[in-house]
């Protein structure tokens, strides 16, 4: 329901440079967010960054994208020249260019899952996995001249979008030196904070490659069941570990402009149901349009248009709560989608966008049962977790109508099946349907945007034309994370249905408490497997 796991970036420090040159310009960092909103306004900088602000009308929605910058000054190269290139190439920051670098080349980490048949037979398929391009270094196809410095576009490198998508290129990037991602067979490990000698990288999102290694991995999940293992028992108050689908392009939207060269092997076409503003390049152009400036930070803003999709929230959790929600939009056709104005659904005009900014989610703490996950509880947050989700159809086919979607947990060889709400004035409920969100919306008083967009006939839809497979790791620089695992909103009483989401403390989350003291905070993703219902786990 609060997707999107967004997180950036690498911090790098620039303390080496300042005594001895005080005309190089310090470098700052974004820890962003997109959310929706009444207003547009902007939170202070923070440590050696920048944050991005998009207030929401409504509690129930946060997102985080990039927002990063490389600031460093001409006189870098001709002061330092033995290290420009290399350092260069370390400032390798969260922005998304179209044309392919040449500083770093770009090597995949390998990721093997399984596709499985009726009666549990399973086949190993060859994947990997791309950092999205919002965290790469953006510069000139010539040289390492910035396209993108402060809180402005290079106007001679990006006078309007489409020359900008030509003039620019993102390059490669180091894994595990610098993002803290690693894998080994079949398990992903994103690191939370990650110390190299010059940068200090917070976070990070990431996509399934196919065995090409130069398309997404796209699912049709109708009438399948999707199921991994996951360890989140280092995942304190106020981190989110996410694994969700979404409506991007398999080729990262390289063949709907010829100004983008990348695609999805640098991580392109990242997009939405919250239909961020930040997003530097969207259908082939660079986002400069309309781009403004925080009132309040030289180094924020925004462009004026968003990137839209749909948007499955398989897991968002940490060793407190956890949530499963899906979100659709109207009026896309598959792919990331270019909103302006209304469609993107900013402020006021939050219901009357493109897409359901709040989604239907089911945390099982929220719903009533507040004994069921957490360190040492039924579903014990402490040791590894199967989590298997299950998409049903009205007719059992894989062409069919979505119509239910369905937890079951194993662990330690005992399955057990997901908790039953327990609210005043809803029926129980131990899945998501149309009706359980219908019910659910009357209960907390929320709007059902949801259904107004096509509700799960609408998220089946979405897989049919397939969807990419991301997995992501970030803190909350908004509220700490108090939608996932605290009470939020903070001026209502607990006691108010929909209010309590986890036993967190209310300020357990805020991200200074959180990145200093849970750097080494890490989430394990593994044993991904797909198949028919009942394929993919020992009942």
């Amino acid at each position: 329901m609060y997707s999107t796991k967004k997180v950036c970036c690498t911090a790098y420090d620039t303390t080496l440079f300042r005594s001895k040159t005080p005309n190089i310009y310090p470098l700052y960092v974004v820890m962003p967010r997109i959310h929706g909103t009444r207003t547009l306004t902007w939170s202070r900088r923070i440590v050696v960054g920048y944050t991005q602000k998009f207030p929401r009308n409504s509690p129930e929605h946060y997102k985080r994208t990039s927002f990063p910058l490389l600031a460093t000054s001409p006189q870098f190269r001709t002061m330092f020249p033995k290290l420009s290139l290399l350092s260069l190439a370390l400032l390798a920051v969260c922005v998304s260019g179209q044309q392919v670098g040449t500083q770093t080349a770009e090597t995949h980490p390998k990721l093997t899952w399984q596709k499985c048949s009726a009666g549990g037979s399973c086949t190993t398929q060859q994947g990997s996995v791309v950092l999205d391009s919002n965290w790469r270094w953006l510069h000139s196809t010539k040289d390492t001249t910035n396209c993108y410095t402060g809180n402005t576009w290079d106007t001679t490198l990006c006078p309007d979008g489409s020359t900008c998508a030509k003039n620019c290129a993102l390059d490669g990037a180091d894994y595990s030196g610098t993002y803290g991602i690693t894998t080994s067979g079949n398990s992903l490990s994103l690191k939370f904070i990650t110390k190299g000698p010059f940068s200090t990288n917070i976070g990070s999102r990431v996509y399934l490659m196919d065995p090409t290694d130069s398309k997404y991995q796209m699912f049709d999940m109708r009438n399948q069941e999707f199921t991994f293992d996951v360890d989140m028992s280092k995942l304190p108050c106020g981190l989110n570990g996410a694994l969700y689908f979404v409506s991007m392009d398999a080729d990262g939207g390289a063949s709907k402009s010829t100004n983008n060269k990348a695609g999805a092997k640098y991580g392109t076409g990242y997009c939405d149901t919250q239909c961020p503003h930040d997003i530097k390049f969207i259908d082939g152009e660079a986002n400069v349009d309309g781009w403004e400036s925080s009132p309040d930070d030289q180094n924020a803003g925004a462009g004026k248009y968003g990137a839209c999709c749909h948007e499955m929230d398989v897991w968002e959790a940490n060793s407190i709560s956890s949530a499963y929600t899906p979100h659709v939009c109207r009026g896309t056709s598959g792919g990331q989608t270019k909103c302006s104005d209304t469609d993107c659904g900013d402020g006021p005009d939050r219901y009357d966008g493109l897409c359901d900014k709040d989604g239907c989610d089911f945390n099982s703490f929220r719903m009533g049962d507040t004994s069921f996950l957490g360190p040492g509880k039924t579903v014990d947050t402490n040791q590894k977790i199967t989590v298997v989700t299950q998409f049903l159809t009205e007719n059992n086919s894989t062409s069919g109508t979505l119509s239910e979607i369905r937890r079951v947990y194993v662990q330690n060889g005992k399955v057990i099946q997901n908790s039953k709400t327990a609210v005043a004035g809803m029926s129980t409920y131990d899945s998501v349907t149309d009706q359980f969100c219908e019910d659910q919306k009357t209960a907390f008083g929320d709007i059902n945007s949801f259904a107004d967009r096509g509700g799960l006939a609408g998220m089946g839809q979405a897989f049919a034309k397939g969807m990419a497979l991301v997995m992501s790791l970030w803190d909350d620089h908004d509220v700490g994370m108090l939608w996932l695992d605290s009470n939020y909103p903070l001026d209502k009483d607990p006691s108010t249905p929909g209010v309590a989401r986890g036993t967190c403390d209310a300020t357990s989350g805020e991200p200074e408490t959180v990145e200093s003291q849970h750097g080494d905070a890490t989430v394990v993703f593994s044993n991904v497997k797909v198949g028919p219902i009942g394929s993919t786990f020992g009942h």
